[in-house]
């Protein structure tokens, strides 16, 4: 068959049902075979393919700044992946343990991981993910190299994990093979996402989640900028510096 024969049937409302999943077409919302986990928040999971975190692929999130919902939007998805651990590479603050077991996310599932050097994190990455002792792997990552984005996408793709690449914002404009990528950006009492990438067509605006209870009160990042406003990481401590007390708790 000819290329334009083959455009032409690919276009076709006649395409055999069984073939359906496999053609794409940009004004709808793609499909894939990959397990996803509901992030319980239904009007993200109504704006994602086949609605929900997708497994088996490169997730970007696109931070103007740590700490400003970031973990609280994850929660829902790290609760509901049973009892595997749940791996912390580069976080840049102290995990909150307190805040871990009042979620239902008890410490003895976190595996926490600090590196020396960018590439030393990069490796990390790609064991955790071919290991497969994890449920789910948060990445937090500054600059990155393209080819070490490929590299890391392949790695999630053989993977059956969750995969969360975290990002600055300022990296949004730059090519990336992740099949999702959505920018948060401070709301009060919540967060906004701008879906800068996904399997369908453009989002036509950016979403506005607020938390439970919080819908109209002030956004703590705004108010008390020296404390937490992400539950899960305690922006008073540095990962860094405080790595020595909590690594027995947490690995």
């Amino acid at each position: 068959m000819s290329v334009p024969a083959l455009a032409a049937s690919a276009a076709s409302p006649s395409l055999p049902p069984s073939l359906n999943e496999f053609v794409w077409r940009a004004g709808r919302m793609g499909r894939t075979r990959c397990v996803v986990t509901p992030t319980g928040h239904a009007a993200l999971d109504r704006e994602l393919p086949d609605r929900g975190w997708p497994h088996r692929a490169l997730i970007e999130l696109l931070l103007q700044q740590g700490g400003i919902g970031e973990m609280r939007l994850l929660q829902p998805a790290l609760q509901a992946l049973g009892n595997r651990r749940i791996a912390l590479l580069q976080p840049p603050h102290l995990p909150q343990i307190a805040a871990w077991r009042d979620w239902g996310l008890p410490a003895e599932r976190l595996l926490w991981v600090r590196t020396a050097r960018p590439a030393d994190a990069l490796w990390s990455a790609e064991q955790i993910l071919r290991n497969g002792s994890c449920s789910a792997l948060l990445f937090w990552q500054g600059a990155i190299r393209h080819e070490s984005l490929r590299r890391l996408q392949l790695a999630a793709q053989a993977s059956d994990m969750l995969c969360w690449l975290l990002r600055p914002l300022a990296a949004a404009d730059a090519a990336s093979p992740a099949p999702l990528r959505i920018a948060l950006r401070p709301l009060a009492g919540g967060v906004r996402l701008d879906i800068r990438k996904r399997r369908g067509p453009q989002c036509a605006a950016p979403l506005e989640l607020r938390w439970p209870g919080r819908a109209g009160l002030i956004d703590e990042a705004a108010s008390w900028p020296d404390e937490a406003s992400d539950a899960l990481l305690d922006r008073r401590h540095p990962a860094v510096a405080a790595a020595a007390v909590a690594a027995s708790a947490l690995v």
